[in-house]
């Protein structure tokens, strides 16, 4: 491999490291190219790069990135697993995990998860879980049982109060329209009764005024005879 070439890998590789916050790396001795190939197609529909780099460069590269920390996973015959945007990493270690079952020469060493070095155990462990959707539907089941729970015991005693508070209204209502009827023919008289009587005080008044004229001319009378 020419310099140049060299130095192409070694900066593509030092960009993936530092890009990528998942992958896994196994030591892939013993496996014929047809298992390889195999293995690579099966990693890419999980959403994952399977990729084989000299050491020497992944060495020169990890330093260049400064994720000298996946170096202690390089040793011998290295394949570096890198994990794309959409991928799903427990299906990756299943992937990885059933071809060492299978083949029993792929070896699992460990690798990046989330930016953190983790040994095999770790990446077994993963493969043990449910696919990423089937996570993804017992979250949600876990966090909506609850609030559905929550939300059942708070719309029985809200339901009834609405009941109650409808009631208690009807009744005020039927009560007020009851009520104000016999009141108000009592209320019109009193109001009605000065303005009435005003003209009765009028005419009484003028008679009067009117008998005093009519002796007062007469006194007059008698007193010119």
């Amino acid at each position: 491999m020419l310099r140049s070439e060299k130095e192409r890998v070694v900066e593509q590789l030092a960009e993936r490291l530092r890009s990528t916050e998942t992958l896994m790396v196994a030591d892939y001795r013993g496996l014929t190219m047809p298992e390889i190939d195999e293995l690579r197609t099966r990693l890419l529909e999980a959403g994952a790069r399977f990729t084989v780099i000299k050491n020497t460069l992944t060495k020169l590269a990890a330093e260049q990135a400064g994720t000298t920390d996946v170096l202690q996973l390089i040793e011998g015959p290295t394949a570096i697993v890198f994990l794309e945007a959409e991928g799903d990493p427990v299906a990756v270690a299943k992937v990885l995990s059933e071809t060492a079952r299978a083949h029993d020469v792929l070896v699992i060493r460990g690798g990046v998860l989330e930016g953190t070095v983790v040994g095999d155990a770790e990446i077994k462990r993963l493969a043990t879980l449910p696919p990423a959707d089937v996570l993804r539907a017992q979250l949600a089941s876990a966090v909506v049982a609850p609030l559905t729970t929550v939300v059942g015991l708070f719309t029985a005693p809200l339901r009834d109060l609405v009941g109650v508070i409808d009631a208690r209204i009807r009744q005020l209502e039927e009560q007020g329209e009851a009520t104000p009827e016999p009141e108000e023919p009592k209320e019109e008289p009193q109001a009605e009764a000065p303005a009435e009587e005003a003209p009765e005080e009028e005419q009484s008044e003028q008679p009067s005024a009117e008998a005093e004229q009519a002796s007062a001319d007469e006194e007059e009378e008698q007193q010119d005879g």
